[in-house]
């Protein structure tokens, strides 16, 4: 029974020495001062931002967060701010054990641009604009008429299809939006116009257009057509 005492004593002191040190190091951790801010900026094959364009994002009542502890650092109140900056999709925010007030930022991905009489702006993956910027201009699909007239997430959806593969991506430069919500598309090489129809079956318009070209590129017919009809998803009709 005097063992079994003994036993739970030391692990009684055990217990609160691991507590004390527990305590003792977070306040030290958390008393010590930001090191410096490190940004990193994730598939950034489009700059349209810059790491100094977030590190004034992170200034915090207009103290420079170096200055502060860490546990002076509002990271919530930091993260929504940086989030909120119109080329970022998703932003964590965040301080290393060594000290370093982390960044880690995904920008917005361009899938079209929208050029009008007023204004130009960038439609992005999700079908939400999305600002132009003067870093960097993005190699993407020009957008005409009235962007109202469909699905915002379907044309999304259609304008990254072409963005994501490299043949269309080539080829497709311009999508013009019709009142009736079907989209005529433009090739870079050729004068035809593109029928694409509705934002429905996208994948297998896609693929039969691109079987099309291949089977016309070969036996040298595409510089006769006028307009390449892909609104029947068994067929490809053209026009001369």
């Amino acid at each position: 029974m005097k063992y079994f005492n003994f036993q739970n004593i030391r692990l009684v002191v055990m217990f609160l020495i691991l507590i004390g040190l527990f305590s003792f190091t977070s306040i030290r951790n958390s008393q010590r001062k930001i090191k410096k801010i490190d940004v990193e900026i994730i598939d950034n094959n489009m700059p349209f931002l810059k790491p100094e364009m977030v590190n004034k994002l992170l200034i915090e009542k207009n103290q420079y967060p170096k200055t502060i502890h860490k546990d002076g650092l509002d990271l919530n109140k930091l993260e929504k701010s940086v989030s909120k900056q119109q080329f970022v999709e998703k932003a964590d925010v965040f301080v290393t054990v060594d000290g370093v007030l982390k960044a880690v930022v995904k920008q917005k991905s361009p899938v079209g641009r929208v050029v009008a009489q007023d204004s130009s702006f960038y439609i992005d993956s999700e079908g939400n604009r999305m600002p132009v910027s003067e870093n960097f201009t993005a190699r993407v699909p020009l957008i005409s008429g009235g962007i109202f007239n469909v699905d915002k997430e379907k044309f999304a959806e259609v304008l990254q299809k072409i963005n994501s593969d490299d043949f269309l991506k080539k080829n497709i430069i311009s999508v013009q939006i019709l009142p009736n919500g079907s989209l005529v598309m433009e090739n870079r090489n050729y004068d035809y116009k593109i029928d694409f129809g509705r934002t429905i079956n996208i994948d297998k318009k896609f693929k039969n257009y691109k079987a099309f070209f291949q089977r016309a590129v070969n036996d040298s017919l595409l510089k006769n057509y006028k307009r390449i009809n892909l609104k029947f998803t068994q067929q490809v009709v053209c026009i001369k």
